[in-house]
């Protein structure tokens, strides 16, 4: 793709039967009047499945006459597109790129192995949609069809079991890993408090570069489709550039990008157009939010729960609830001032998850700490429609396949802690990047390998590229 950063098309055929969303935007309008009040989900009994949305939940708990909403059960997102059941792999980091970031057959080898682990849908770890900012080394970057045949071979990995197959789509913004990016940009020129780690300060985007890296995202989709995957997700979390427009402390312009909420979201609901431009109507479109920065004065469940409604009339398919930045790690249970009430339940973000529940008729996914049978159920019984389980699919990559057939399995997963807690998080991230690097050389995991290997490495000289590397992981 080249750097053109000519105005963005302002049209686009409407999703099959919806009225475009009309006015003038960057991106492509689309999905504003769609009909998206029902949902399909298999009732078990031969009937319709059809569940009324009009109240706000896209998986009451109840299905029919079968009762409450189980993990075994397919779930029809508005797309039309199915998954087979309830669980989802969500993305993690591989760093298994290879020269020019293209998909490389550890890739394959890594995801055949979850396409055949029970799960109905798999998530790439986070792909780049601009090669010239990298989360990390071995990141796969999509900026054009250069690399169409591996990426094609890696949708026929994920999608070897009738897996649903997504593709995150991400841009690291101001958390773009020194020495691997060419530039490191923001919606403004202020420094990512990441702990541990002193992040350069980021050159603000201009109009004109916004707007280009919302071409890129939809590019970068199309392609995706055109490889074979059934759609993709937009990574909106995590302190990522999406999450940086959103956020009041990331996002200090006045311009028509910053200055309020509106138009701090502005970035976000203008891809989501111009994705769903790209792609087509049947093709699913996901986008991964925080619940909340969990950072003084940063980007608030309240301000969440408006984007939610103001993206409730842009044709999602799938919308995955998570929460915080790297420098409060809320997505791996690690965040300043959660309680340990929370953390004990599972699921991180529950509570958030049933306000959301109430307001919008989106399918909602939540990942972060489930670990058992019965939290998921309970999950689903609370309205939530996909489960996602990551780190545990590192060491027990047939997990879903027990959980969907073992009424109180339980993740054999245990904590990895070194004793040092300032190099915990890191170290433990590197032990679980090991794991899946086993599983991509056609071995098995080993659950028995100490956390002071990882320990050793991140200690390394090498191991200080991976401190600023691995900071990402599903929980």
């Amino acid at each position: 793709m080249n750097d053109s950063t000519e105005q963005l098309s302002t049209t686009a055929a409407p999703r099959s039967g919806a009225e475009s969303s009309g006015g003038e935007a960057v991106g492509a309008g689309i999905g504003a009047g769609a009909d998206r009040s029902v949902v399909s989900s298999a009732d078990g009994q031969g009937g319709s499945g059809e569940i009324d949305l009009t109240a706000g939940s896209a998986a009451s708990g109840e299905a029919g006459s079968a009762g409450p909403v189980q993990l075994a059960d397919p779930l029809t997102l508005p797309c039309g597109v199915t998954f087979t059941n309830r669980i989802a792999k969500p993305a993690m980091a591989e760093a298994m790129g290879g020269r020019q970031n293209k998909p490389t057959p550890r890739l394959f080898t890594l995801y055949r192995r979850w396409s055949g682990g029970g799960a109905g849908m798999l998530l790439t770890g986070n792909v780049m949609i601009d090669r010239r900012a990298l989360g990390e080394p071995g990141d796969v970057v999509i900026e054009d069809d250069t690399n169409l045949t591996e990426l094609k071979q890696w949708a026929d990995a994920m999608r070897a079991n009738g897996t649903v197959a997504l593709v995150q789509l991400n841009h690291p913004g101001r958390q773009a890993m020194p020495g691997t990016s060419k530039q490191i940009v923001a919606p403004s020129a202020v420094r990512a408090p990441v702990k541990g780690l002193r992040l350069p300060t980021p050159r603000a985007l201009t109009d004109a570069e916004v707007k280009e890296q919302i071409k890129r995202f939809a590019t970068a989709a199309e392609v995706c489709v055109r490889a074979g995957f059934d759609g993709v997700q937009i990574h909106g979390a995590h302190g990522y550039l999406v999450s940086q427009f959103l956020s009041p402390n990331a996002n200090t312009r006045t311009d028509e990008w910053g200055g309020d909420a509106e138009r701090r979201r502005r970035f976000l609901i203008e891809i989501v157009r111009a994705v769903r431009a790209a792609i087509g109507p049947d093709k699913v479109l996901s986008v991964k939010l925080n619940s909340a920065d969990f950072q003084r004065g940063g980007f608030t469940e309240n301000e969440s729960l408006d984007v939610i409604r103001a993206l409730d009339t842009e044709g999602l398919d799938l919308l995955e609830i998570s929460g915080g930045t790297y420098g409060s790690a809320a997505m791996v249970g690690n965040p300043s001032g959660m309680k340990a009430s929370t953390r004990a339940r599972e699921a991180y973000f529950m509570d958030f998850a049933e306000r959301a529940r109430a307001i919008t008729k989106t399918p909602l996914m939540i990942t972060g700490g489930m670990r058992s049978a019965a939290a998921m159920r309970e999950a689903l019984a609370a309205g939530i429609d996909v489960v996602g389980i990551g780190r545990p699919l590192t060491v027990e990559p047939e997990l879903p396949r027990r959980l969907l057939t073992e009424r109180n399995a339980v993740s054999a997963l245990k904590p990895v802690k070194s004793g040092i807690k300032m190099l915990d998080g890191a170290a433990e991230l590197i032990w679980h990047n090991q794991q899946l690097r086993r599983i991509a050389d056609g071995r098995e995991p080993d659950p028995d390998i100490g956390i002071h290997r990882a320990l050793l490495k991140l200690l390394s000289p090498k191991g200080i590229k991976l401190r600023r590397g691995k900071r990402r992981g599903a929980a």
